[in-house]
């Protein structure tokens, strides 16, 4: 697997997302991608506990530990490399978390609209 160039939404380089937690569809601390990662790994988002309520109603519990696979839970104030279908359909639900836009990959610009990534940038 190849990485796509680590240019952010902004169109400079990528920043790092988390090193702890580990994020990234890689495990590197930065939302990198590659034509292989379906989900598009791309938004660093920041977690909130509505956002991490929502995330596990919808299927995708992201709080709850799971030592065998080295995955210690996220907890509000985490930053994640969050698929950017799941980022825009919080948004859509109303429950987005905020996002670093210097650390977000430009490629989720193919799902989500960068006024929509503007929005919820955090600071």
């Amino acid at each position: 697997m190849q990485k796509l160039p680590a240019i952010n939404v902004l169109g400079g380089v990528l920043e790092p997302c988390s090193m702890a937690p580990r994020t990234g569809f890689f495990r590197d601390g930065a939302c990198n991608t590659c034509f292989e990662d379906a989900g598009s790994h791309t938004v660093c988002a920041v977690m909130t506990a509505e956002f991490l309520a929502f995330s596990a109603y919808v299927g995708n519990d992201l709080s709850t530990p799971q030592p065998d696979l080295g995955f210690h839970g996220l907890k509000p104030g985490d930053a994640w490399c969050l698929c950017a279908g799941r980022f825009l359909q919080a948004w859509d639900e109303g429950c987005a978390p905020n996002v670093r836009l210097a650390a977000t990959h430009e490629r989720a610009l193919e799902i989500v609209p960068l006024a929509v990534l503007q929005n919820c940038a955090e600071g």
